[in-house]
Parts: structure tokens; sequence; C-alpha cells
């Protein structure tokens, strides 16, 4: 094994700030393709780790959690630092299966590089398409490492076809493997001397075509270092070098390090500048407390810093910067523009939030969307306060759990992404807060759209003191385009807080339809509005807007949507017609099959609530031999024999008189 030979001896601490580079890389794949294994051994090649961790062992410095442990699985993003060739590399280890995809949305937005991991076995999978979509969309520069070539079953060639296919025909093969499967030895640097000449000729003809410039170059025979033009087009973007490796046996793991210092950008950023970084993570720590973990864009932070939280407009102080790997921790002092690190004393913050200015912080890309809700469910009564708290403290460092805590039906419901995620909340709740919990059966996450344009008025002149008129108007949008709201009335008629107060309240009130759904895909438009010199109370507004949307939406009238999964699935030839007349049933729609040797490829759309259990049936239908696989893409209009409604949470504002009634005792309570 390499691993001793390029060890580097002690790693440089990681407070040091001479900066001869850094990079913040996230690695990503599908579940099992080898990211843990992959970070482990970087660990341990650098010297950041005296032992080798394992994740079969349960002893992985990035998958600390008991649960991790026992699951031999990620949950969480764990983030880890480590000295290679005098450059500070931050990784971020990043969870594999689809039910923690949010984990994976967060890291996404402060990555600068990433390493997509692709098993040499499976081949380009679900969500490592989805992963790759969103590295796209956000410009981020990607190498590819291909695992697991030792494995049996590893087909460099059909997996190299199935990347070109799925991925990007831009790739760069910068190395050739030696051997396969159990013979497999490692793998040449086409760059090197040892590069076979036709390949090497092959690898620089492949970055000469894609610049003008450099195809006149390389034609007239001028001589270039190619590689380092090769690595400019990698930074931009432009290509994806491929790697072959086989982390779990060390080969393969030097190399992929030095790619990341060769291939992938450095941060960039000016410590000088004004403060500007997001917060991606929260967690809590026994003797820390809340600690947020901040990737800083520009500027620098120091311990007992009093900064600005510009998403809720508030200022605190800083009482710790940390560096956190795993259960370890270490006092930073400072932070400074391109740098990760865990930031403590904001008791207020939230993940998503911008720290300083946001000029410097990249777009969010959204890619994990619950598409269940489940209620859960306690044995012991005295239970249900440290119950709420906990899912509550939960939902603090995952927003898409998205708690609901109906008080006076006593009932706690969370938004999941599937059942693995719901069996890794039930061990949290009783591993960290001594908490036992059931969760009922899942049950999807229908909304509701606006069937036609209508208008919603309200007069909210009784019982006085108070006087609010509103009217809106209410037209349906494109699929996916969500709330779209906008105002037309002249301030001397509603005064700009009474108007605000109206926008603040518009996305509150559409959280429940006619059918007890969320409402999107509309444009709100508020016409006429009202306020009494002195008539009027401040909250209102506050009270009127709901009852305001909600007679709109029953004029207009609303449609049910259902969440739609993309699938792709692989069967025996023999199976393909039982599969085809089972997706019929299920409302899915395909495209015409493709066959692969002895193998159906199937790829279409199905409804999620009618597919929630087909893994297994598909799984006992070819005795193992089939597979599935599906990401969300996007909410589509149900059919009319498709019947969902949900129990209204509170009193409804159609009913007027007794939600007046009940949001004024509330209010003043």
């Amino acid at each position: 094994m390499p691993q001793a030979a390029a060890r580097m001896g002690e790693p440089k601490s990681m407070t040091g700030r001479d900066n001869a580079g850094r990079r913040n890389v996230g690695i990503f794949a599908h579940v099992d393709a080898g990211k843990t294994t992959t970070t482990e051994h970087m660990l341990f090649v650098s010297g950041r780790t005296r032992a080798l961790g394992s994740v079969d062992a349960g002893t992985a410095l990035t998958d600390w959690l008991d649960v991790e442990k026992e699951r031999g699985i990620s949950v969480r993003a764990a983030t880890t630092s480590f000295v290679w060739r005098d450059t500070t590399i931050n990784l971020v280890d990043t969870p594999g299966h689809v039910d923690f995809l949010s984990e994976v949305e967060r890291s996404l937005r402060v990555m600068d590089g990433a390493v997509l991991i692709v098993s040499a076995v499976e081949g380009v999978q679900a969500q490592t398409e989805m992963i790759w979509s969103a590295l796209r969309k956000l410009r981020i520069p990607t190498i590819i490492y291909m695992n697991k070539m030792d494995r049996i079953g590893a087909n460099r060639e059909l997996v190299l076809r199935d990347i070109r296919s799925y991925l990007s025909p831009d790739i760069l093969e910068v190395q050739h493997p030696l051997g396969s499967e159990q013979q497999f030895t490692g793998a040449v640097d086409l760059w090197g001397p040892a590069a076979d000449e036709a390949a090497f000729t092959a690898l620089v003809e492949a970055v000469a075509e894609r610049d003008e410039e450099l195809l006149q170059q390389y034609i007239s025979g001028e001589a270039e270092d190619w590689k380092s033009h090769a690595s400019v087009m990698v930074k931009r973007a432009e290509l994806f070098p491929v790697l072959y490796g086989a982390s779990g046996k060390g080969i393969g793991v030097t190399e992929l390090m030095d790619a990341v210092i060769d291939y992938l950008p450095e941060p960039g950023g000016d410590r000088d500048a004004s403060l500007s970084g997001i917060v991606f993570k929260i967690e809590r720590d026994k003797t820390m407390g809340r600690m947020a973990f901040v990737r800083l864009y520009e500027g620098t932070m120091r311990n007992r810093d009093v900064i600005r939280n510009y998403t809720q407009n508030i200022e605190e102080k800083v009482t710790q910067i940390r560096r956190v790997e795993g259960s370890r921790s270490e006092d930073l002092g400072m932070l400074e523009a391109g740098d990760i690190a865990a930031v403590c004393g904001m008791s207020h913050v939230r993940i998503g939030d911008i720290i300083g200015v946001p000029d410097a912080v990249p777009e969010e890309v959204r890619l994990a969307v619950p598409l269940l809700t489940v209620q859960a469910h306690w044995t012991d009564q005295q239970q249900y306060p440290a119950m709420v708290q906990a899912l509550q403290e939960l939902s603090d460092e995952d927003p898409l759990l998205d708690v609901q805590w109906l008080q006076e039906e006593r009932e706690l419901h969370v938004k999941v992404m599937g059942p693995i995620q719901l069996e890794i909340l039930a061990s949290v709740l009783e591993n960290r807060y001594g908490l036992q919990v059931r969760f009922g059966q899942p049950s999807v996450i229908y909304k509701e759209t606006p069937s036609q344009a209508g208008e919603g008025y309200i007069a909210y002149l009784m019982p006085k003191p108070c006087w609010a008129i509103l009217r809106f108007r209410i037209e349906p949008g494109e699929r996916g385009s969500g709330l779209h709201y906008e105002a037309f009335v002249r301030s001397e008629d509603l005064l700009p807080q009474y108007q605000n107060e109206v926008a603040r309240r518009v996305p509150e009130a559409l959280q429940q339809g006619l059918k007890g759904w969320e409402v999107v895909d509309l444009k709100v438009t508020l016409v006429e509005g009202q306020h009494h010199v002195w008539h009027t109370h401040p909250l209102d507004f506050a009270v009127a807007t709901p009852m305001g949307i909600m007679n709109g939406l029953a004029s207009a009238g609303t449609k049910l949507l259902e969440p739609v999964l993309q699938f792709r699935i692989v069967v025996p030839e023999e199976n393909g017609g039982r599969v085809m007349n089972d997706l019929v049933l299920m409302r899915g729609t395909f495209e015409a099959p493709t066959l692969h040797g002895d193998r159906l490829i199937i790829e279409g759309r199905v409804p999620a609530a009618t597919s929630l259990e087909y893994s297994m049936e598909l799984n006992s239908l070819t005795k193992g031999r089939g597979t599935i696989a599906t990401f969300f893409a996007g909410y589509e209009e149900c059919p009319p024999d498709v019947i969902a409604e949900r129990a209204r949470r509170g009193v409804n504002p159609l009913d007027q008189s007794k939600y007046i009634l009940s949001v004024r005792k509330a209010l003043q309570g």
C-alpha cells in the first residue's frame, strides 16, 4: 500500500495563516460509492490521522455520530482539514443516501471544487446525476474519481460510456488503469514519462480541440505545457478529469490528492474586504452549545467580534471560532476569507443566514424536496414537552424537517425524504435525548394551485376597534413558479407599514388552501387597500389578510398537485412486460425501453403516491436482479378522480366570525 511512502510527517497547524494555498472541496457520490473510505485514506496519507479509520468498523473520523457508526452510512455532512503539498484542504464528506440530500444541498453552496466518486461496478446512479446537475448549475470545477476498480464486476468502458451519456462528454482521462477487478494495481499518469505515447497524444488532442488557439499551436508543433492548459480548463469547469482507484486498498488516493491541488481552484476572497459569508450547517456541542458552520467569502472574523446577521437584521457576538472534526475541535481565534470554521455564540442564527453583506455569497441550488409527512407518537405523555424541544432543535439543524407543532391537538408532524431518514431520526432522538418515538404511516405531501383567476375581498370592520379593507386578485401561475406577489395600492390609501404587513402575511395565509395543503404556483396582486386614521390597529391587517386570501381561493377554486418522480428501471428482459404493466397501473409514463445485453432499461415518470413501495415489489419480482432509481421531478396536476384532503390546523378564515375571535384572542395573549 502506498500510504507510508507518501506520508508527509506531522500536519501543519490548522491555525497557521501563511496561506501557501487552500482548497475547499466537497466529496459527493451515490450511497456506497466509497466517499467516507476515500476521505479516511486522505486523512491517513496526509498524516492528519495516525490510524486508518474504517466505515465498517465504525472508526471513521467523519462518521462520528452513534447512528453513523451503527449503520455504516453518513447522515450528516462532515468537515475535516488536512495539509498536502503545503496546501490546506478543507474537505466536506457528504451523505450519499437520497434521504439526506438536504445535507448535500447545503454543502454544494460552500464548495470551490468537487470530487464526484463513481463506482466502477454500479456506474452512474440516480443521485450521481442529480448532484452532477447541481454542480454544473453552480459551475463548480469537478474531478471524477472512478472507485472500486478492484471489485468483481468493475467495467471501466461501460462506466465511461455512462459518464459521457448521463453526465458530460467533456471528460478527460488523465490516467490509464493497470489491470481490472482483482488484478487492478493502480493507474499510469498520462502526463508522466511512463505514459504510452499514443495515449499521451490522444490526451493532448482532447485538450487542444477545445480551444482554437491551442489547436493552432498543436498543429504547428509548438511546445506547450499541456497539463497547465488542461488545468485552466478544469478550473473553468470546461473539462472534467477522470482518475481511477480502489480506496479500500489505498490505491489511487495519493494521486487523487495531487489532482485536487493541480486541477481545483483556490477559493480567493479578500481578507480586508467587508465581511460576507454563509451559515451552511448548525450543530450542538455539549460544551460549546450552538455552533454555526460558516464559509467566509470576504473579510475576517475574530473571537469576540460583534457581527451582523444580514438575513435576520440582528447583531450577535462571536465567542469562539473553532475547527471541528468529528467529535474533536480546537480554537482558531480567527476566520479569514476563503476558509470554513464553526462559529460559537450566535444563539439566533439559522441555516442559510448571510453573515455581513450578501455581495460575495453564491446562489442556492435546491435539490431536496421532502415528499412525505409523518406524525410523531410517544409512549409517555410526560415526554411531550421534551419531544417538542428535541424536534425543534433537530429542525434547526435540518430546516427541511419543518416541524409542525399543533399545540391544541398536542400533535407533532415532520416532513421527511424517505424511510431511512425516519429510522435515523428515531435513533438520534433516543441516543441524544433519551426519547422513545414511534412515527405513524408516511403520507405523500400534496399541494394546491388556483383552478382559474378569482378575486378575494375582506372588509374587517367589526368588532371594533378595527378597520382593514383589502382586495386581492388571484391568478394561476406556471408550474414550479411558486408565489409571485405584487401590490398596486397608493400609500395614502394604505400606509407602507400596513402594505408590508400584508406582504408578510400572504405566504403564511397560503400554507393551507381549500383542501388543507400549501397553495403554490400563483400570482397574488393587492389591488385595493384602505386603513382608517383612527380605528386601524397595526395588527388588523395580520387578521384580515388570511380572510381575504381564502375568500379569493374560494372564488377561484383550487386543483390538487402531486409529487412526481423521474425513474430509471433496469430489469432482466423476461421481466420487462410485467414491469411496464405495473407502471401503467401506477399511472406512470415511460419512453420506449432500450435493451443492453440481456437487460431492459425503462425510463420515465411516475407519481410518488403510487410507487412508494415499488422498489420492494421489483426486488421480489426479479429475485433481486432488478433495480429502480428515482429522484424528484416536480409537482403535476392530479387526475380528477384523485382525492386527498388534509384536516385544517386551526380555525378556517372562511368562517370569519369564529376566525376573528380566535386570532384576536391569540394576538392579545
